[in-house]
């Protein structure tokens, strides 16, 4: 979004607030804080008196409109310009085009104006035979060769030549008409199916698209992941896909907006305008459907990785524990790390308790020296290969003290532990040390370990490869930037990669903040922020909420209480006699404060009420508390399953057909949609979530395709 423009259309918040059913105050104000460069987090927190308490994804919508908007305005000056260039600009055209906000219709208007390579109509027209083509549109003779004759030249030799040149002149009028191409669209919306043909010979090759070898439905009704996998078989070309509805209703829609009677010259048209749909409009109108229903079912399925990334990102963390992190492996060991209660790396070395080694009773010798030797509270254990054999070991542990285990998701380890972020975290250590280290932190705070991962390595998504990279990215960037700014980031002890997603930062200031840390020491108030390099005050406004700083001078800089309402809270101590700490420990003063004595022009109710409940608890984590979960120790894997079994499992992704969950094998099972309620539900999300501990009846076990299909009991 443009931060030059100062003024906002009137028609731009009147689109907007339509389209969102939002009021038009609340339209205006969240465009100008965004021109003013506030972000989503920010004005979704601090700023609920300006836009009535918009919460992020209104936000997010409405800045997406407005940038909409704002592209379409750019393309209508471009558009009247080139018509101008041309000479055939009139009042009339520009009315039509100034009052016009739909990006298909603007394109519609432009189209007999747009530059076009040399068409069949272009040689006809260049060959003289446009009027010929306005003789026979009029529909009135039946002696068309005679009209014809008077054509023919020693460019056209012969009155055929003429009239099949008249009717692409023809064609060409009815594919660049608005009504016509209207007509055709209403028909597809609600007529056109989608259709899938397995390409010959490919049968054993794109076996996992079987489902979709002959495939024949609604358009309207295709869920956007069965939509996704047909256009992903058929970009690696397995299959051939096209949309639309029967050409016979489409071309007698046409003739009845452009066949007049029935004489000989009305015939001429009838040809141009079959051959108007099937070689120029309905490819054209195709690809429009195939766009859009692409863009529907992309928007569907990052809406559905943005969900589900959001509730694995606000996991609940163990917190600042000493604890052991454990990859592990058959054939090349179990890689384990000791870290401290900030995550930092302490130990690391190899154990081999499974076969070919099989070193148990050392492996368990050398774990309980070193829980011991670092005090360890707690033990996370990848879920990958040898899991919940290394679970099972660890189990059967005996330690001097209580500790507690847990099996962590490795998605997106690997990723971490290869990248630049993990190289330049710890240089002189391998990829396996690298990757443990991941899987311990992951359990102490999973937020502030996956930021380092690209969102689409951490195995959360639908189809994620398929969909619009760009518009995936910027949700995903997003997501997590809300996540962030929701839980709070400790100024002390925030990586930069954590930084980075903090409300106004970004890669420069957080790498600043760093620096400055690493130089000066811990920050002991909000304000020493300001003398961090390039850290303005719009930068300051909009990142300080949601920096704490434990033990800071201050008690409220370990607060979501902006510093801009440090006043307002300081005039309440001092109306009940007290100070801040006394303030923030004593429920019952708080009880007597009247809210509205502290209103002010820019500070209302829902500011206050929020300020009031972050005293109660300042600096709270909104992150549920972990919990320690088993799954069943006789099954690991799928040929220990039968039907009829119920088991615990853990979900570990959603999508709309379904819910998959881990019940300790290698391969996930799906609970499809139809099995997660006795009720009917449109969205697994309604009823199941990221993480959530279930419990679950094994319905169907496919062994050799490795697939499991589930029932959800609770």
């Amino acid at each position: 979004m443009s931060t030059e423009q100062t003024t906002i259309p009137v028609k731009f918040i009147a689109l907007i607030a339509s389209a969102l059913q939002l009021t038009e105050k609340q339209v205006r104000n969240a465009i100008l804080l965004f021109i003013e460069g506030a972000t989503i987090p920010f004005i979704s927190r601090y700023r609920k008196e300006m836009t009535d308490a918009m919460d992020e994804v209104q936000l997010a919508d409405t800045k997406d409109h407005y940038d909409k908007l704002c592209e379409l305005a750019k393309r209508k000056i471009a558009v009247l310009k080139s018509i101008e260039e041309q000479g055939k600009f009139t009042d009339e055209l520009k009315t039509r085009i100034d009052n016009c906000w739909n990006i298909i219709e603007l394109e519609d208007i432009y189209l007999p104006y747009k530059a076009k390579r040399r068409t069949r109509a272009e040689i006809a027209r260049e060959k003289g035979l446009a009027p010929l083509a306005e003789k026979l549109m009029k529909q009135d003779s039946n002696d068309v060769e005679g009209i014809a004759l008077s054509f023919v030249n020693e460019a056209v030799v012969s009155t055929e030549e003429a009239l099949k040149g008249a009717r692409d002149i023809i064609a060409e009028w009815v594919n660049e008409s608005e009504s016509a191409r209207n007509a055709v669209r209403n028909i597809f919306a609600r007529e056109a199916l989608i259709s899938s043909k397995l390409i010959k010979g490919k049968e054993e090759e794109g076996q996992k698209y079987r489902d979709y070898f002959d495939v024949n439905e609604k358009l309207s009704r295709c869920s956007s992941h069965r939509l996704l996998a047909m256009r992903r078989a058929e970009h690696e070309g397995f299959l051939r896909i096209s949309i639309g509805p029967e050409d016979e209703h489409c071309v007698e829609r046409l003739e009845r907006i452009f066949v007049k009677g029935k004489l000989a010259s009305s015939q001429q048209v009838v040809e141009a305008v079959g051959d108007a749909y099937k070689r120029l409009l309905k490819s054209s109108i195709e690809t429009e459907f195939a766009s859009e229903s692409k863009t529907k079912a992309d928007t569907e399925a990052i809406r559905v990785f943005a969900e589900n990334l959001r509730q694995l990102l606000l996991a609940p963390p163990l917190g600042q524990k000493r604890v052991l992190g454990v990859d592990p492996g058959f054939r090349s060991g179990c890689k384990l790390v000791c870290l401290d209660a900030q995550g930092n790396l302490l130990h690391n070395e190899t154990i081999y308790p499974h076969a070919p080694q099989n070193e148990t009773s050392q492996a368990m010798r050398k774990v309980q020296k070193l829980v011991e030797a670092y005090d360890i509270q707690a033990i996370a254990i990848g879920n990958g290969t040898a899991s919940r054999e290394t679970e099972q070991f660890i189990q059967n542990t005996r330690f001097d003290r209580e500790v507690q285990v847990f099996v962590v998701s490795e998605n997106g380890a690997s990723i971490y532990s290869a990248s630049k972020i993990a190289r330049d975290e710890f240089p002189e250590f391998d990829v396996t040390v690298r990757g443990s280290v991941s899987i311990g932190r992951r359990l102490m705070d999973p937020l502030a370990e996956l930021v380092k991962i690209d969102p689409k390595s951490i195995g959360v998504g639908q189809y994620q490869h398929d969909v619009d990279p760009g518009q995936l990215k910027k949700a995903l960037d997003q997501t997590v930037e809300n996540a962030v700014n929701k839980v709070g980031v400790n100024l002390n002890t925030a990586s930069k990669h954590l930084l980075t997603y903090v409300s106004g930062l970004g890669p420069g200031l957080a790498q600043n903040i760093v620096d400055y840390r690493t130089e000066n020491g811990a920050f002991s108030s909000r304000k020493q922020l300001m003398k961090v390099p390039k850290m303005g005050a719009k930068t300051f406004e909009q990142c300080a909420g949601f920096l704490r700083i434990p033990d800071a001078i201050h008690p409220l800089d370990n607060s979501a209480v902006h510093p801009e309402s440090y006043s307002i809270v300081e005039e309440m101590a001092k109306d009940l006699g007290t100070n801040l700490i006394e303030l923030i420990q004593n429920k019952e003063l708080k009880k007597s404060l009247d809210l509205s004595k502290y209103c002010t022009a820019k500070i209302g109710l829902p500011t206050l009420n929020d300020i009031l409940q972050e005293l109660e608890k300042p600096g709270r984590d909104p992150r549920s508390g972990i919990k320690v979960f088993e799954f069943d120790p006789n099954v690991k894997k799928i040929g220990d399953l039968c039907t009829g079994m119920e088991l615990p499992g853990i979900v570990t992704n959603i999508t709309n057909f379904g819910a998959f969950v881990d019940v300790g094998i290698k391969e996930n099972g799906l609970v499809h949609i139809s099995q997660l309620s006795d009720k009917f539900i449109s969205n697994p999300a309604e009823v199941v979530s990221v993480h959530q501990h279930v419990l679950v009846r094994v319905m169907e076990v496919d062994v050799d395709r490795k697939r499991v299909q589930l029932k959800l009991l609770k």
